[in-house]
């Protein structure tokens, strides 16, 4: 989800508020994925690198995710939604991972799109966590099956389409090992400017792909 700093300093605001921006429209793409019927949406809310940002602007973000969680749990319990994050969760402040389970625990019954938040998450200390894990359980030769039963996405299927905003052409770090063969699509949208339009255009853009997933 990027390009909310952008989107600030555009219309001239410090860049919390492009992230209060952001915040909203996940509340829109969340709302249009569970009745589009997409299965399982997930959505990069901060990673293990943006820790390197100024404390200022960290301390702000988790505020506003503990305040995000509380205030969307009623709604996203109301539509079915169920909450799950994926990361290093035990390196979140304690508060915000409070709230967090707080949440995952009301939205744990529902039957509905599953909301994946990814939080303090990177791509290869995922797949190194799951290696270590593997090894923990006695492997001693690691198959493919070992590292997606430990990683933070296990149950979940791999995703189909990755969808980067506001331009950027790189993978920033997210889901490497699940997104072998997604199709990547990529729109010049600031994230807070993304609306269920845009969605929909990314999975119309999709289902015009072929995918052969190495074959013929």
């Amino acid at each position: 989800m990027d390009g909310n700093g952008r989107w600030a300093r555009k219309k001239g605001f410090p860049r919390i508020y492009g992230h209060r921006a952001g915040a909203e429209a996940v509340r829109s793409t969340v709302r249009a994925a569970g009745e589009l019927g997409i299965e399982v949406l997930t959505l990069y809310a901060f990673s293990t690198e943006n820790w390197l940002r100024p404390q200022t602007e960290t301390r702000a973000l988790m505020g506003l995710l503990r305040m995000t969680l509380r205030r969307e749990v009623i709604e996203l319990n109301r539509n079915n939604v169920r909450l799950r994050a994926i990361g290093r969760i035990h390196e979140l402040p304690q508060n915000v991972r409070d709230e967090l389970e707080r949440c995952v625990d009301i939205t744990r019954s529902n039957s509905g799109l599953i909301l994946n938040l990814a939080l303090n998450y990177g791509g290869r200390q995922d797949i190194l966590d799951a290696v270590n894990a593997s090894i923990k359980q006695g492997k001693k030769t690691i198959e493919e099956e070992d590292i997606s039963r430990n990683l933070t996405t296990a149950g979940l299927s791999d995703p189909d389409l990755l969808i980067r905003t506001s331009g950027e052409y790189r993978i920033s770090n997210f889901l490497l090992w699940q997104i072998a063969y997604a199709e990547i699509y990529v729109t010049p949208v600031l994230w807070p400017d993304f609306k269920r339009t845009h969605l929909q255009e990314a999975i119309l853009n999709y289902q015009k792909r072929e995918r052969r997933f190495g074959g013929l």
